[in-house]
């Protein structure tokens, strides 16, 4: 046996390797595909994506929890006396004082966290927010409670205001802002 032919059986031996991991590697691809697709969202999940809410029945003063893709919202009524707190609030008082798109989908840039960009309303009687303690997930009290008039984490001490702004505590950002906006003057779409 020559040389020559020594590199051809070389060349042929590389080619089967070669071939049979590229066979390997779709078969394995086809075999996972399933297993990664059947993970994505079923269309009830989906249909969830947003929901309306009839506001008319909140009373100022008080809150509505519903339960949005797994997690509660809050809707709150504000008083005019949580409204005045939430808005004579200093920005350099604000542990947060950046919302981002993704804290609130509301606006197409980062904004300052100002009670007026929080706000559902331009009056700033509702205010909206995912009841998830932006710590460790925890769901915080409402009605006044903390040291800002607003919520209160009991896990771990987080403290909110009446703008569900982080004021003092573990947790790193203010509450979330859904997206959200009027249906008509009593109902509001969540997502």
């Amino acid at each position: 046996m020559s040389h020559a032919d020594t590199h051809d059986e070389g060349t042929r031996r590389d080619f089967l390797y070669v071939a049979t991991a590229a066979a390997g590697t779709v078969a394995t691809g086809a075999a996972v595909w399933p297993l990664i697709d059947q993970m994505n969202p079923s269309a009830d999940v989906l249909s969830l994506a947003s929901i309306e809410v009839d506001i008319s029945g909140v009373e100022e003063g008080s809150q509505l929890t519903v339960k949005w893709r797994g997690k509660p919202v809050f809707i709150r009524h504000r008083t005019p006396a949580e409204i005045e707190a939430a808005r004579n609030t200093p920005l350099a008082d604000l542990k947060d004082p950046i919302d981002y798109v993704d804290e609130n989908p509301n606006h197409s840039s980062a904004e300052p966290a100002l009670d007026e960009n929080r706000a559902l309303d331009p009056e700033g009687k509702f205010l909206v927010m995912i009841g998830v303690c932006t710590h460790l997930g925890c769901i915080p009290l409402g009605n006044g409670a903390g040291d800002f008039g607003g919520w209160f984490c009991p896990c771990h001490g987080s403290h909110y205001d009446t703008s569900g702004r982080i004021r003092k505590g573990p947790a790193p950002r203010n509450l979330d802002i859904p997206l959200i906006a009027f249906v008509d003057d009593t109902t509001i779409k969540v997502g």
